[in-house]
């Protein structure tokens, strides 16, 4: 082979070499998966913790006389409203009124006696223990009245009914009573929030009858113990009701506000969920590379999630693509 001959076939040999490092490098690039990415921020969140409760009337009176008996007359009906001291039960009063007619017989005893004290008709004792039988049996008649009229304690509506006229009241209350404003919710909260909550903090209420409506309520009383088992100590929250369209046994998302913190927030669209099970996580791009990255999510903000774990500040996330990555997947950045 000539000299020129060979100059040819070593020309064509590093083209060919060329050609295939070309090609090579083509391939390694259509393997990288094209994503969008977004860098995790860390930003300043509200504290915003929501509890789920059902609402409760804040007072409940159970009427009920102290000893079995006829009932003469029941005067309200189910939801109707009622004030304080408005007789709402009339029991038997046959007893009342014999005691009432002892009374004013003493009564008279009493008087004639004392007239005759006057006089010298008669010793004092005698006075006195006719006064004595008076006090004893006024006492009497009024627990007994007490008893044979029955008067809601508060101004509420009357919620249950349980005997009709002339019936013997035996052990279910007569009538129930509910004050219906304020309500209440009793929500269970972290015991790593305990010296966030305050009386008197103001929280919103959502109730799922109305929607995204919020109703204003406020901490009415923080129980002092913290429960061993959960962690967590109850917390009554008392809410408006002035036009009456909230009621018990509704079911209720309450909201507080513990402040300002710092939080890693991320797009939502970088969250992705483990298939079976309940699992977030995310894909990071380091250096050409998607890593996995399992996350636990706070609070929804708007379009974003709130990141409690799993991530840092600068963190590039992945946004768009994530359906063909795996860990370790080589990508390649868009950006659209």
């Amino acid at each position: 082979m000539t000299m020129t001959n060979k100059l040819l076939s070593l020309l064509c040999l590093g083209v060919l070499i060329s050609c295939g490092d070309k090609k090579q490098e083509t391939a390694q690039e259509d393997t990288k998966v094209k994503v969008n990415t977004q860098v995790a921020e860390l930003k300043e969140v509200e504290r915003i913790s929501t509890y789920t409760a059902n609402v409760q009337a804040d007072v409940i009176n159970q009427i009920t006389p102290a000893m079995p008996g006829r009932i003469e007359k029941i005067y309200v009906e189910i939801g109707q409203k009622v004030s304080k001291n408005q007789l709402l039960v009339q029991m038997e009063s046959s007893n009342l009124q014999q005691q009432n007619t002892q009374l004013a017989n003493l009564q008279r005893d009493y008087d004639r006696y004392s007239e005759l004290l006057k006089v010298g008709g008669i010793a004092q004792q005698q006075v006195d223990q006719v006064k004595t039988q008076i006090d004893m049996l006024t006492a009497a008649i009024k627990n007994l009245r007490e008893n044979t009229q029955l008067l809601s304690p508060i101004n509420g509506v009357v919620t249950a009914r349980n005997y009709d006229n002339g019936n013997v009241f035996a052990q279910q209350p007569i009538l129930t009573v509910q004050q219906l404003n304020p309500l209440k919710a009793i929500v269970r909260v972290s015991e790593s929030n305990f010296t966030d909550v305050k009386t008197g903090m103001p929280a919103e209420i959502k109730l799922d009858v109305y929607g995204n409506q919020i109703f204003k309520g406020k901490v009415a009383l923080i129980y002092p113990t913290i429960d061993a088992a959960t962690h967590t100590f109850g917390v009554e929250v008392d809410i408006n009701n002035q036009d009456m369209r909230v009621r018990p046994g509704m079911y209720a998302r309450v909201s507080m506000n513990f402040g300002i913190k710092e939080s890693i927030v991320v797009p939502d669209a970088a969250i992705q969920k483990q298939a079976g099970a309940n699992d977030k996580y995310v894909f990071v791009v380091e250096n050409g590379i998607a890593k996995y990255r399992k996350v636990e999510l706070g609070q929804r903000l708007d379009e974003n999630y709130e990141v409690l774990s799993g991530l840092n500040d600068g963190d590039q996330v992945v946004t768009a693509g994530q359906t063909r990555l795996i860990d370790g997947s080589p990508v390649e950045i868009i950006n659209n």
